[in-house]
């Protein structure tokens, strides 16, 4: 667990602050390992107009071109602000093993910067949710999976 003046932490929070200087949304991030910072972004939807480009994202992208290597494990984010379910979700998907945040959702909700909706929308069954997701393959289509596998 990070100290209350963690360096990492310190530096996910200036990278927010400077990015409300540049008309972006308060949220940076920053990835290390054993003590190492690895790499770091500010959230970036702003200027591309990437609704992806959040900063604990970017900063997972940045890691895995530095170090080579698509899994991030033993890595740890810092960030700004409480992960989104998208963040949360690449975070496991590429083997981070811990995620910690400055500001909660509880205190974004004021600001309109709470992710908890899309939390809860996630925690429902998928026949549940506010967007259709159903499987829709085609006639005669099959074997991608297993012509993957065969090029391995």
């Amino acid at each position: 667990m990070p100290t209350a003046n963690d360096p990492f932490m310190r530096e996910a929070i200036s990278l927010a602050r400077a990015n409300i200087t540049q008309g972006g949304r308060p949220f940076g991030a920053v990835v290390a390992r054993d003590g190492e910072r690895i790499a770091s972004a500010a959230n970036r939807i702003h200027d591309t107009c990437d609704p992806t480009a959040h900063a604990e994202l970017l900063a997972i992208r940045e890691a895995g071109r530095l170090l080579r290597s698509p899994r991030l494990d033993g890595c740890v984010v810092y960030a700004s602000g409480h992960p989104c379910p998208m963040c949360l979700a690449a975070m496991h998907l590429c083997g981070v093993s811990a995620a910690y945040y400055a500001y909660s959702n509880e205190d974004g909700e004021p600001y309109g910067l709470s992710t908890a909706a899309i939390y809860a929308q996630m925690a429902l069954p998928p026949a549940a949710q506010s967007i259709v997701v159903a499987q829709s393959r085609p006639a005669m289509e099959n074997g991608l999976y297993a012509e993957w596998a065969a090029l391995r």
